[in-house]
């Protein structure tokens, strides 16, 4: 599994390279945030650690741009700020998790081997790169979508909860549950975030989206994938 390190601290990246690489992961490493975006952007990683305060383009814009640009890499930031504010900036601009420095490499293993267990290519202990149902074909390496083969455009959330309900289908999600899995953060009990994106799937892959065959309400509980 590659991951990418974008970070200007050189200490740093020898230190977690090498204990990265001693837990069998392969690692890209840039020191400035315009090499990062262009490596994230290009290259085929399975995880992203980016710091924010980057030479060049910091990891906020990084952030924003990668999944402005249908990029769904799970990324996890790394800053020295430790406000409130940052974190939640941070996650609305596309991030899956956030720790601050100083911190434990220990922790930052853990961190990573959990995003990576809900990334969008692992299920059931192993790992798929694509899935196909009724007339639509999903690329989770190159996130794509397909429809009786059209492309299908889809924002970085919609995909990042079409993965998610594809590969844990059969199970009912509540919609705390998926906000805090896939959004990476607790629900607000007036919120409609999910169903909302929901309704957009449904649009898009649906033959009828008001008879859903595969995207399911489950009434009082939340929502299930189904093939």
């Amino acid at each position: 599994m590659r991951i990418l390190l974008v970070e200007d601290e050189i200490g740093l990246i020898v230190t977690l390279t090498d204990r990265l690489r001693a837990e069998g992961f392969e690692v890209v490493s840039a020191s400035d945030g315009k090499a990062g975006f262009d490596l994230a952007f290009a290259g085929s990683f399975d995880l992203i650690i980016l710091d924010i305060m980057l030479p060049k383009k910091n990891g906020y814009d990084i952030a924003r741009d990668l999944r402005q640009k249908g990029v769904t890499t799970p990324i996890l930031m790394l800053t020295a700020k430790g406000e409130t504010i940052d974190k939640v900036l941070g996650l609305k601009l596309g991030a899956d998790d956030y720790l601050t420095k100083p911190f434990e490499v220990i922790e930052l293993l853990a961190r990573v081997e959990a995003l990576l267990r809900r990334a969008p290519a692992y299920a059931n202990g192993s790992w798929q790169e694509a899935f196909s149902f009724d007339d639509v074909s999903v690329d989770f390496k190159r996130a794509e979508v397909q429809r009786s083969g059209a492309a299908l455009e889809l924002s970085a959330m919609e995909f990042k909860l079409l993965q998610y309900l594809i590969l844990n289908r059969g199970t009912v999600h509540s919609r705390d549950h998926l906000l805090n899995e896939v959004w990476g953060y607790d629900a607000m009990p007036s919120t409609r975030t999910v169903d909302v994106h929901i309704a957009w799937l449904r649009q898009k892959l649906e033959a009828n989206p008001r008879r859903p065959r595969f995207i399911q309400t489950v009434h009082g509980l939340g929502y299930k994938f189904i093939v």
